[in-house]
């Protein structure tokens, strides 16, 4: 697996079990980061993705809201959810990885880790994204 693809699900794992667990997502990551407790290691891309979905999570949700037909938030799986999270940052705030590419992993993740419709939702909502992109930003 490469380096940003492991990087990717290891900000997952982060955004995932705060809000699994109720915990505060730069607090978990900063325990992740300076203790990883016998897990494995926080990448610094890991680093960057949560603290880019963080300090832009109003805006993520509020896209992912208008642009999710008939789904709310709190409807969707909470993995597809943060999955979600993940790649609209990447989309919209990160020119440092190609559009299609922020898609796909994401789609990859959903496939190894959620619904058997989550990647077809996952892909559509991003690709919706990647759309409107230019009059986003």
């Amino acid at each position: 697996m490469a380096a940003r693809s492991k990087a990717r699900k290891r900000a997952l794992d982060v955004l995932f079990e705060a809000e699994q667990r109720g915990l505060d997502p730069a607090t978990l990551l900063a325990d992740r980061v300076t203790d990883p407790a016998g897990g494995p290691r926080v990448p610094e891309y890991a680093v960057e993705l949560v603290q880019g979905v963080l300090a832009h999570r109003a805006d993520i949700d509020e896209l992912l809201t208008t642009y999710s037909q008939g789904w709310t938030l709190e409807r969707m799986p909470a993995v597809d959810r943060t999955i979600l999270r993940l790649g609209a940052w990447e989309i919209v705030w990160n020119d440092e990885v190609p559009d299609a590419v922020a898609v796909s992993e994401a789609v990859l993740l959903a496939t190894e880790l959620s619904t058997d419709d989550s990647p077809s939702f996952v892909n559509g909502l991003l690709g919706r994204l990647v759309e409107v992109k230019p009059t986003l930003v």
